[in-house]
């Protein structure tokens, strides 16, 4: 297992959509394996979906407080509620902003041995969900960003999300 690098914001990868995993192989093993090890290195974080490690599979990793979930290929088959909350993202390191979601999903996914499972998810876990699903289909947390601005999480300075998108387009 190693760890990969994460794609800053920026990466035409991340606009991206990936393609289904047809089926679970060595390679599809390795990528959660490799994922796992990123997504911890990362302090702590949330989730990672394969694009943002430069793979268009529909592969996540997270880890929302109560343990690693493995999803391959995972969709949405049902949303209610909202919530409006932080949102940031391993491709932004720093940066947050303010995104309403569903506050109640189900899914449906396979694991890492090709079988299927359902999972409900509320709250922060509902968050995540959404927020990883939309990086396989090449969306990005500042597309649902509210008053089109972001925070520097330390700071809590207030950014305007274009001269984020500006800077973050010199440095890719």
């Amino acid at each position: 297992m190693s760890q990969k690098r994460i794609l800053p914001f920026g990466d035409p990868i991340l606009r991206k959509k990936s393609k289904p995993v047809d089926e679970i192989t060595p390679k599809i093993i390795k990528l959660l394996d490799d994922m796992t090890d990123t997504l911890y290195a990362a302090d702590g974080r949330a989730g990672l979906a394969a694009p943002q490690v430069g793979i268009l599979r529909r592969v996540i990793v997270m880890d929302c407080g109560d343990g690693l979930i493995e999803l391959i290929n995972p969709e949405i088959i049902k949303m209610s509620g909202e919530q409006t909350g932080s949102e940031a993202c391993l491709s932004f390191p720093g940066y947050a902003g303010i995104v309403k979601r569903a506050n109640h999903v189900m899914i449906k996914s396979m694991n890492r041995r090709g079988e299927t499972f359902f999972l409900e998810g509320r709250g922060f876990l509902a968050r995540c969900i959404q927020h990883e699903i939309d990086h396989l289909n090449g969306i990005l947390f500042i597309d649902h960003v509210q008053g089109n601005a972001l925070y520097h999480e330390e700071t809590r300075q207030k950014i305007d999300l274009f001269d984020v998108i500006r800077l973050s387009n010199q440095h890719v």
